[in-house]
Parts: structure tokens; C-alpha cells; sequence
């Protein structure tokens, strides 16, 4: 604690001298695991992000409705350029997130196994192409979730495609932990974590109920990402807390991207490494984007990133072991007060 506190009583010194806001005076000072400070010039890394909530449709049988998702899409990419963000995140579901009762063999009034020739492909297709050729044009990373089309008979994945500012797509990530039902009737499950860098900063990809799965979000940590981008169509239980939650646990950015129809209770947002909201879209229904400056040398992430972070890797790690003792007041689980 003696160390965070000098760390922060020579920042604030610089910040006094020069005039400089606490954010920019952090940027010239790195701590050493002595608690001593050195000058870091190099290093930080910034992104604009934008994260989206747009509205959800359900039935990949409808033309139209595939299509006004596509402008959607691509008008709040407009959006988030114009506002100068480097990359923008959209909620699961973005272009279709297909009904299990619309995809049912079995429907309309029980689920059953889906019948994918239903889904009108070339169109989704189509959209996602357009989707790619406006990031390009904008050089807009653009991290957008649909369904991809596997070799029949297998059911598709249910998956982020992550579009670059060339308009390529660079990687793909695939969601691993369905429910029952997605995994039973709809998708066929992913098998692995995905990264990616933009400017320097690693980026984690998860979707759909993977909320829930904190072992998910440590994984990430352990591969250094600095934001998970999270897509969701809406999930029991308080995602927005948990967003908070994981966050702050693993010391990154996490970006939670919903639709815009569960924006009343959960609209969409970024959440600091300290687990404080940072920005959120309007809880009002509409189509939206917010923007956050990911920088590490800011001073909501400059505790969580530089103290929380190693410190938990070094417990982990068993460097605490030294400190044990033998002692049988220690190994006596009953021994008197």
C-alpha cells in the first residue's frame, strides 16, 4: 500500500508542476516492483471504443428484416467513425438471432431440432458483406456476432466475426458454452478462445450465456487481453452486474454489447478495470452507440492494470508459498482461541 501511495503522490506532484491533468501526468511514470517510479514514455496503449445496442430480429425467413438489420448495422458504424472510434461491438443477434420456435421442425409450439434451410443465407451473406466493405471504407475494426454456415448436416456456429479496418475478416470467435437448447437443437459449439490486437491492445471474444462462466473470462486474463467483448441477446440473471464483476476480478475493459430491446434494464456499456461503468447506452429501446477511450494510463485503470493485476498472478503463482510456517497451532484445526 506505501508503494500505491507514493506511485500516486509523485503523479499528482508532476501533474501540479506541469499543469497536466492526473491522466496525462500518469502517462510519464511507470511503477517498478520496488514501489520506486520510473519515466515510461512508451507502452500505453489507447483505443477508441464504440459498443452498440441495435434492435434484435428473429426470423432468418424474412427477407426485409435481414436487410433493415444490415442499414442498422452500418449506420451506427457511421456513427462510431464519425466520433473517431477505432473499433465498434455489436450484441449477438445483430443481423438475426434466429428463434428456437421459428427454427423448429417441431414448431410453431415446441422446439425440436432447427431446420437451417429455412434461413435465408444468401441475404444474411449479403448483409455481412456489406457489413465488411464499410469497415473498410471507414478503416473501422468492426466485431459483429452471426450464424456461420457449416457443411451440411452439421448445425452452423452461433459466432463473432471480427472484421478489420481493411474490411477483412481476421478471425472468427465460436461460442463454446450453450444452453441446453442452443447446443441440443440450433448450433454446433466453438472449441477456443480468440484474440486479436488493434494499436497494440489484445482484445478476448465471448457470446451468449458465457456470462455465466467466470473460469471464460480468467482465461483471458491469462492471455493478457486488456478488453473482452462480450455480445449477448439477453441471458438470465443480472448481466450487468457480473460484467462489473469480471472486470474488476481480472483488472480489463469489458464490453457488454445487448439489444436494444433489454436496454431498460441493461443497455449496453463499458466497464473500467476498477468495475466502475465508464459509459452506457440510452435504457430507451433505441439503436445506439457509447464510446470509451481504452487507456491504460487512465486513472480508472491505472490501479487494476498496474497493482490488482500482478499481484493476484504472483498468489496464483504460489510466490507466497515462502511465507508459510510449521507450526502445530497451524496444522490443529481445533486448537483453543
Amino acid at each position: 500500500m506505501t508503494a500505491r501511495r507514493n506511485f500516486k503522490r509523485q503523479v499528482r506532484a508532476r501533474a501540479a508542476k506541469t499543469g497536466e491533468s492526473y491522466t496525462t501526468a500518469l502517462r510519464h511514470f511507470r511503477p517498478t516492483p520496488s514501489g520506486d517510479v520510473m519515466p515510461e514514455a512508451r507502452n500505453t496503449r489507447s483505443v477508441r471504443l464504440a459498443v452498440a445496442q441495435t434492435p434484435v430480429r428473429e426470423d432468418p425467413r424474412d427477407v426485409e428484416a435481414l436487410r433493415e438489420s444490415g442499414r442498422e448495422v452500418r449506420a451506427l458504424m457511421r456513427e462510431a467513425s464519425a466520433q473517431g472510434a477505432r473499433i465498434t461491438h455489436f450484441p449477438e443477434g445483430a443481423i438475426c438471432f434466429p428463434n428456437k420456435f421459428v427454427m423448429s421442425v417441431d414448431g410453431p409450439d415446441a422446439v425440436g431440432p432447427a431446420d437451417w434451410d429455412r434461413c435465408q443465407w444468401p441475404v444474411l451473406q449479403a448483409e455481412l458483406a456489406a457489413i465488411a466493405e464499410l469497415a473498410g471504407e471507414l478503416r473501422l475494426w468492426t466485431v459483429v456476432p452471426s450464424v456461420h454456415r457449416l457443411t451440411g448436416p452439421n448445425r452452423p456456429h452461433n459466432s463473432l466475426y471480427v472484421i478489420s479496418d481493411r474490411g477483412e475478416v481476421v478471425t472468427r470467435y465460436d461460442e463454446r458454452l450453450l444452453s441446453r437448447t442452443k447446443v441440443s437443437y440450433m448450433y454446433s459449439p466453438g472449441v477456443s478462445p480468440v484474440t486479436f490486437e488493434v494499436d497494440g491492445m489484445r482484445f478476448g471474444c465471448l457470446l451468449g450465456m458465457e456470462i455465466h462462466y467466470p473460469e471464460l473470462f480468467a482465461e483471458y486474463e491469462e492471455s493478457d487481453v486488456g478488453c473482452v467483448l462480450f455480445s449477448t441477446s439477453g441471458t438470465p440473471g443480472n448481466i450487468a452486474a457480473q460484467a462489473q464483476g469480471h472486470a474488476a476480478v481480472n483488472s480489463y475493459w469489458v464490453s457488454l454489447s445487448v439489444p436494444a430491446q433489454h436496454s431498460g434494464t441493461a443497455p449496453s456499456g463499458i466497464v473500467a478495470p476498477n468495475g466502475h461503468w465508464l459509459a452506457r447506452c440510452p435504457s430507451d429501446d433505441s439503436a445506439s452507440v457509447a464510446f470509451v477511450n481504452l487507456d491504460d494510463s487512465s486513472e480508472a485503470a491505472a490501479d487494476a492494470v498496474t497493482y490488482g493485476r500482478p499481484w493476484r498472478r504472483e498468489a496464483r503463482a504460489g510466490v507466497y508459498t515462502e511465507h508459510r510456517v510449521t507450526d502445530p497451532r497451524s496444522e490443529d484445526r481445533t486448537a483453543a482461541f
